[in-house]
């Protein structure tokens, strides 16, 4: 790993006529991102909203899978649903809520607590929900095959 602090790009080219930004970020392919709908967007893109929610669903996974990693602890699936709640409070809008939901097939059912103690060890270092002020709820299963 780099040592710190890192630094992240990432840019964008809009026009008024046309909704959907083109963001960039060097390496990587473009990605078009408009409004939601509840904002009077399209619909059919990514927003800054989701790729928020998004954001954090990607960063515990990839925390899951490094704690995994280093723990040498094989696992067979993992799922992850992430319900943001953006709300307006004293005038501000501000995602208010992050609800993560994950489920983990292991093979060997003796291992299920130290699954669950995994799931949880995501859960506390995931750096994007880390760095977010909202309340994180977090509910993990595990289910063996």
């Amino acid at each position: 790993m780099d040592a710190f602090p890192h630094h992240y790009r990432v840019g964008f080219a809009a026009t008024p006529a046309e909704p959907v930004l083109a963001l960039t970020s060097p390496g990587l392919d473009t990605l078009p991102c408009a409004p939601p709908a509840e904002f009077g967007g399209p619909g059919d893109q990514w927003s800054p909203e989701t790729l928020l929610v998004g954001a954090i669903a990607s960063c515990y996974a990839l925390s899951f899978r490094a704690v995994a990693d280093a723990s040498k602890f094989a696992w067979r699936a993992l799922r992850c649903e992430v319900d943001g709640t953006l709300d307006r409070q004293d005038r501000v809008t501000r995602f208010t809520r992050i609800a993560l939901v994950v489920e983990l097939e292991i093979d060997d059912a003796a291992s299920t607590e130290r699954a669950e103690r995994l799931l949880h060890k995501a859960e506390e270092v995931c750096l994007v929900t880390k760095s977010l002020n909202a309340e994180v709820s977090f509910q993990a299963r595990v289910k063996a095959l």
